[in-house]
């Protein structure tokens, strides 16, 4: 069904225009939560990962070249059959929604799945990561794109980390956060690091913590690249990780540096590791 709003001030896009990302999150039930995807090519890959769109959201001059996106999610259908509400508005009103022009033309308001628990989310892994309290949005995106790209089996974050299903994270990922199975390990600051690293152990899981310290061994260690099940422990931007989680680490490992740069951005950092410590 397709809907024709003029401005922002519409009460149907409240989803769009005035929910924080917080309250279309609902971490107590995350079915009845909600997240937007931004383009095309996002949306695709979450519809394949079976997430529920509940409607789309265009500007005007764009439309056209999204039809074949509307007419696969049913936008061209009455709700009652089944169909989507497809929203077309000017361009200049959802510029100011967005910040931006939007360079792929569509977003779509979607239903969260309930997430996996840790031991549904690894089975089978070999290599994960670990993402320690980061709440920059465009590094999660990016570590999630560099995960599904080099062979990551699965990423866990702490309960301080930021929610994967930000708008920002999920762009910056280009949907690869709907392609690598993921979940929080612990549901309070309390849980980690102790409790998660143990957790992990009882899974058969060695832990390396991404950190320059004096008795940091090289990423490139063959002892650490042999290792059947590592997972890989990135730390926030700044700080990196806590001292109580590279204690608790088996491994402290660094990548070596040139010309006197002591570290990489986390994000960065994570696409080097993946790759090094990939399973061959």
């Amino acid at each position: 069904m397709i809907e024709y709003p003029t401005s922002l001030e519409d009460p149907r896009l409240d989803v769009y225009a005035r929910l924080t990302e917080l309250q279309l999150r609902n971490k107590l039930e995350p079915e009845k939560g909600i997240f937007i995807a931004e383009s095309d090519k996002v949306i695709d890959r979450a519809l394949a990962a079976g997430y529920q769109p509940i409607s789309l959201l265009v500007p005007e001059h764009r439309f056209e070249r999204m039809a074949g996106l509307v007419n696969r999610m049913g936008g061209n259908k009455p709700v009652e059959e089944g169909g989507l509400t497809v929203f077309v508005m000017p361009a200049e009103e959802v510029e100011k929604l967005a910040g931006y022009e939007l360079t792929r033309g569509v977003l779509c308001a979607m239903r969260r799945k309930p997430l996996p628990s840790v031991e549904e989310a690894v089975a089978n892994a070999r290599r994960i990561a670990i993402l320690e309290d980061i709440t920059n949005h465009t590094n999660v995106g990016a570590a999630f794109r560099s995960a599904a790209a080099l062979g990551v089996d699965a990423v866990l974050c702490t309960p301080a980390c930021c929610d994967p299903l930000y708008r920002r994270a999920v762009r910056v990922s280009m949907g690869t956060v709907f392609q690598v199975p993921w979940t929080y390990i612990g549901d309070a600051p309390g849980d980690w690091p102790e409790r998660g690293i143990a957790r992990l152990r009882a899974l058969g899981f060695r832990t390396a913590a991404m950190a320059l310290t004096d008795d940091s061994v090289s990423i490139e260690d063959e002892a650490l690249m042999a290792e059947p099940k590592l997972a890989i422990v990135l730390g926030t931007e700044g700080d990196g990780l806590a001292q109580t989680t590279i204690a608790a680490c088996d491994y402290t490992v660094k990548i070596p540096m040139a010309h006197g740069v002591d570290s990489l951005n986390v994000a960065a950092a994570s696409a080097v590791a993946f790759w090094q410590l990939r399973t061959k």
